[in-house]
């Protein structure tokens, strides 16, 4: 079984639906600083003392284990270059 697969029989059930739902957009953001990061050649310790942060803060924020502050996106969008818009729809 491929990955398309086991989540097209794991959304069968609406709970879990909804859960992937909710940790979509913070998925979505950690992957694109991911991805930001690696395109401008820095490691994760460069981009913490760019932001005036610890390496361990970029990990953390990377591999999902918190969420982050708008302040600290904030920072982080800013050291990539970058301006974080936040919209609702």
């Amino acid at each position: 079984m491929n990955h398309e697969e086991v989540k097209k029989k794991l959304f069968q059930s609406s709970q879990v639906k909804k859960e992937y739902d909710d940790l979509k957009v913070l998925y979505d953001i950690k992957k694109e600083i991911i991805q930001l990061r690696i395109s401008q050649g820095l490691s994760q310790k460069e981009l913490a003392e760019i932001v005036g942060t610890q390496q361990s803060a970029i990990s953390r924020l990377e591999s999902g284990e918190y969420n982050p502050s708008i302040e600290f996106l904030s920072k982080i969008a800013h050291a990539l270059g970058k301006e974080l818009q936040i919209n609702f729809h």
